[in-house]
């Protein structure tokens, strides 16, 4: 134990640079290889033990950004929570080594497991509890490598999946790689070979078909939108009608087919606020467009995070409710039990906002276009479904102003990359301060504005139908995965009962 548990956290801690901004996503299979290497051979709780630390190392080297402004009792407590189903898993993989030491071709069939395992235990974290944290995949750390075109294939989970198994290959040809006959060695030679031959021959749009282009505007405000700005009401909304003046000054010849604003982008509710209403309104009938834009809402007694779609001469006409809040950040679950436990800190977030129930599909005059809001761009049921429900554009609006130039905004950039890949679809994702870019269905960047500057992006911005592999085929991945888990345990206690 006296080198495992330093290694366990050196393996956990490389998350530091593989992750954005330092972005050595070659690194990445490091991460699963070196924790195995300090678990394998302990047997489960031993494992487990190390398992915890390292993923404590893990998660605190790469969000630390969530201590920025509340310091760092948030970021242990949801670093802790994530840490559990990383340590249950490394007891498992350490479990299901000792059950048979793998030999010859075995080898290749720990691999897989001890892949899947790592891949289950993220959707562990990404899903519970209360819907989880959606963050910190391996995945997210190749947006920019010779990989990301896994995700086209079966989505984020697939990509980590891949980049554990060559993790575990490593480490397995470092334990036994001396025991290995040709035939074993071959065989992992052949499967590292084809994570990389498969993302590399990918072709990219063979089931999706081009539906034109929108011409779009895309507004990044300035604003100081943050959680504790006191600013006068309505000064963030003047920030985005300012700079949105930049259209008129720079593009003054171009019909513009659909405006978009940030999350949070209007800090009235122009279903409130008379002043609002005005300004939007006048705003819409001047450039002539459909126009998109973020604010808060309350209806019924409720509030909500909201995008509402504007129609110049018209109004208001949809609107689309972020269906998956933030936990202790847009509401607090079991808010009386945490209250008694950190109340300074619960009562940072006064007002909990409601689920919203809506699709966030809005009808334009060129076709469908979809709605997200800020972190349900890393929830992978809600850009798959905008796609299956028909978006041909996906908008992914948020509010970065919190986590200044931190790692978040870059993490959050490569997440809406990969997302592009993944759903064959062109990504809009528009700031309130940056990281503003626009992504391409093969991952390039079409347009990017420079971090906190009043700024504009005016882009022919390509349309798609059809669907990808991984909105089809892909969506069951995450099961089948479970069911291969399931079956590497079941035969594991299957030799315990034989012996």
């Amino acid at each position: 134990m006296a080198w495992r548990i330093p290694l366990g956290i050196i393996g956990g801690g490389l998350g530091f640079w593989a992750f954005p901004t330092e972005n050595l996503w070659i690194i990445a299979p490091l991460i699963p290889a070196v924790i195995l290497i300090a678990t394998l051979g302990l047997g489960f709780w031993k494992a487990t033990l190390i398992g915890f630390i390292a993923g404590q190392a893990f998660y605190i080297s790469h969000i630390e950004w969530i201590s920025l402004y509340l310091g760092p009792v948030p970021l242990i407590g949801l670093s802790t929570l994530c840490s559990i189903p990383f340590a249950l898993g490394s007891g498992l993989t350490a479990w299901l080594y000792d059950r048979k030491k793998p030999k010859g071709l075995g080898v290749i069939r720990f691999a897989f497991a001890a892949a899947g395992i790592w891949t289950l235990k993220e959707w562990s974290a990404n899903n519970f509890p209360y819907g989880g944290f959606p963050w910190s995949r391996l995945a997210m750390t190749q947006s920019d490598s010779i990989f990301a075109n896994w995700v086209y294939w079966g989505g984020l989970s697939l990509l980590s999946f891949v980049i554990a198994l060559l993790g575990s290959l490593i480490a397995l040809a470092i334990l036994n790689g001396k025991k290995l006959k040709s035939r074993g060695r071959l065989a992992m030679v052949g499967v590292a070979g084809l994570s990389v031959l498969v993302p590399l021959i990918t072709p990219i749009g063979i089931t999706t078909q081009a539906a034109g282009t929108l011409k779009v505007a895309a507004v990044q405000g300035n604003a100081n939108a943050g959680l504790f700005s006191n600013l006068e009401r309505g000064t963030i909304l003047q920030n985005h009608l300012d700079a949105t003046e930049l259209v008129f000054e720079n593009f003054p010849d171009e019909k513009i087919d659909l405006l978009v604003w940030p999350e949070n982008a209007s800090d009235l509710d122009p279903s409130r606020s008379e002043f609002a209403r005005e300004k939007i309104s006048e705003l819409a009938d001047r450039i002539d467009a459909p126009f998109v834009f973020g604010t808060i809402t309350k209806r019924d007694g409720e509030s909500f995070n909201s995008t509402i779609l504007w129609e110049p001469g018209v109004g208001p006409t949809d609107y689309y409710d972020k269906q998956v809040p933030v936990p202790f950040a847009e509401y607090v679950p079991s808010r009386e039990f945490w209250r008694s436990l950190a109340p300074d800190l619960v009562d940072l977030v006064p007002r909990d906002f409601s689920f919203g129930t809506r699709d966030g599909i809005f009808e334009i005059s060129q076709g469908p276009v979809g709605s997200l809001i800020c972190f349900e761009i890393a929830e992978d049921s809600i850009p798959r479904t905008l796609t299956t429900q028909g978006a041909r554009l996906i908008l992914s609006q948020t509010n970065n102003a919190d986590f200044g130039y931190s790692d978040e905004t870059f993490q959050q950039a490569a997440i809406a990359r990969l997302r592009a890949i993944e759903t064959g679809r062109t990504v809009v994702n528009i700031s309130t301060v940056g990281l503003s870019v626009i992504y391409l269905p093969d991952g390039k960047i079409l347009d990017e504005l420079t971090w906190y500057t009043p700024a504009v992006m005016v882009q022919d911005v390509p349309l798609y139908d059809g669907l990808t592999p991984a909105t089809t085929v892909g969506l069951w991945f995450d099961l089948l995965n479970a069911l291969l888990v399931a079956l590497s345990v079941g035969a594991g206690f299957l030799r315990v009962r034989r012996r």
